[in-house]
């Protein structure tokens, strides 16, 4: 048994449907995903209809938005098979609504520099439940002023670091959100850690009994130092291991296709262990 648990649709940040995404899981021979989409469990009853349909076990997932305050920075967690997911609705609410104002307030400066208009960005998020940059920069590239999404131009426009048009606003605290996930009887795990240097707040929320599980397989930990770091902290705490292709389709920031990072069969078991003792709290 084999799964990526980790993979984006067009419900946030991905430019693939959920039937399209949960087909090509069949196609590279996944048993097991989790669609993930960044703040919303809209995906669920759906993904579980095509996933019987195909063949494909579904978890229920969802990319949570949390702020490590103590580093003032972003951290994503990744809640999976929530029992009550109506405790996360309110919180999803939130995250997108921060999101929606950061990415008005970006395309604003957008407009400020190019002459596109509000429509040529919200013509890419009619099935989304907010806004992305990289919707921003698709209107951008369709009109001609770039060549592809991450490059030159994104770069100058949304380094997390030297953006001039990149908004950033506060997203819920990491505990608040965990302790969320549990109250919704979900497993949380952290997403690739080093995307945004999460490590020592994965230690932290280790020793402090907060996390279940980590993301030791994804593209930014991108040497076995790395991953084997990871690997070692899940050890000594005892957690699930994961790994996910992290999955946007044409919106990937760098090569990465459904099924190209997995969790392996014993995981997998440890994950639905948990998920079995949720169901019967």
């Amino acid at each position: 048994m084999i799964g990526d648990l980790h993979c984006h649709t067009t419900l946030s940040d991905g430019s693939l449907g959920i039937e399209e995404t949960i087909v090509q899981a069949k196609r590279v021979g996944l048993d097991v995903l989790a669609i993930t989409d960044h703040d919303t469990l809209s995906s669920s009853q759906r993904a579980q209809i095509l996933g019987e349909r195909y063949g494909v076990t579904i978890i229920p997932a969802v990319e949570l938005s949390a702020w490590d305050k103590k580093r003032n920075c972003k951290v994503h967690i990744l809640c999976y098979a929530p029992q009550k997911p109506d405790r996360l609705e309110g919180l999803c609410l939130k995250s997108c609504e921060i999101r929606k104002s950061c990415s008005n307030d970006m395309i604003a400066k957008v407009m400020e520099l190019y002459p596109i208009t509000p429509e040529a960005v919200l013509k890419y998020t009619k099935s989304c439940k907010s806004i992305y940059k990289q919707h921003i920069m698709r209107a951008l590239v369709n009109y001609g002023y770039a060549t592809s999404f991450y490059g030159e131009l994104d770069h100058k426009l949304f380094n997390r670091e030297t953006g001039t048009c990149l908004v950033t606003r506060e997203y819920p605290d990491v505990n608040f959100v965990l302790d969320l996930i549990h109250s919704a009887r979900g497993i949380a795990v952290m997403a690739h850690p080093y995307m945004f240097d999460s490590v020592d707040l994965l230690e932290e929320l280790c020793e402090a009994g907060k996390i279940d599980g980590i993301e030791a397989y994804h593209y930014t930990a991108d040497s076995k130092e790395k991953t084997q770091k990871l690997l070692d902290i899940a050890q000594r705490y005892d957690l699930i291991v994961t790994g996910g292709s992290d999955f946007h389709g044409l919106y990937n920031e760098q090569p990465t296709h459904i099924g190209s990072r997995t969790t392996d069969d014993e995981n997998l078991e440890k994950l639905f262990r948990a998920i079995a003792a949720n169901q019967k709290k």
